[in-house]
């Protein structure tokens, strides 16, 4: 794999990382006034650790 999309895959499955643990810890989020529901971090776990997936699979080939 190249350096890039190594550095890449791990940044993205940081961020998976930390929404998961904002979902075990039931964080909350206020945005400009606005509570942002815990619920959410269930897609920010998702979608960065398959766009990772993906990557690292796209890359192998």
């Amino acid at each position: 794999m190249k350096p890039v999309t190594t550095i890449v895959v791990i940044l993205l499955l940081a961020i998976s990382f930390a929404q998961l643990l904002m979902l075990i810890f039931q964080v909350e989020v206020i945005a400009a006034g606005f509570h942002v529901p815990v619920w959410l971090s269930v897609f920010g776990v998702i979608i960065p650790a398959l766009l990772a997936f993906l990557l690292w699979r796209e890359n192998k080939k």
